[in-house]
């Protein structure tokens, strides 16, 4: 762990079962996670599925935390809150019942097989952009 708290921005997405009830799931576990606590949530939204995928719309939103947790112990503490909430991974973009994503981590650059940050879709999903201004207006 880093001695020095860095500002995380996670998006949440869900398509299955109780969208509401897993977004707030998914906030209530990161901001439990040890060394981390919720800054704050944007306002939920609901998107068309990604690449005119035949599934049910989303409910998404980003949230704002405070973690002294390094990149990789994140990723790996959404995974387990992603499987708690019976998230399964059987096809790319497919449905889910909660989805997490880092999408930014301070300032830092991470290229690794399984986890790149800033996350490489930030720039084609207006819908994170919108939610990132939200929290913080200097993220545009």
């Amino acid at each position: 762990m880093s001695s020095r708290r860095e500002r995380v921005f996670v998006a949440l997405g869900s398509n299955l079962g109780d969208r509401a009830a897993h977004l707030q799931a998914g906030r209530e576990a990161l901001g439990v996670l040890p060394g981390t606590r919720l800054i704050a949530a944007s306002a939920i939204e609901e998107t068309a599925p990604l690449a005119g995928m035949d599934q049910p719309p989303y409910l998404n939103q980003m949230v704002l935390l405070e973690t002294d947790l390094e990149p990789r112990a994140l990723l790996q503490a959404c995974q387990t809150i992603e499987r708690r909430e019976g998230r399964q991974r059987t096809e790319r973009w497919g449905a889910r019942t909660l989805d997490l994503d880092i999408v930014r981590f301070g300032n830092r650059q991470v290229k690794e097989s399984d986890l790149i940050i800033p996350h490489p879709e930030l720039p084609n999903r207006d819908f994170w952009r919108r939610e990132l201004a939200e929290l913080n207006p200097d993220e545009r």
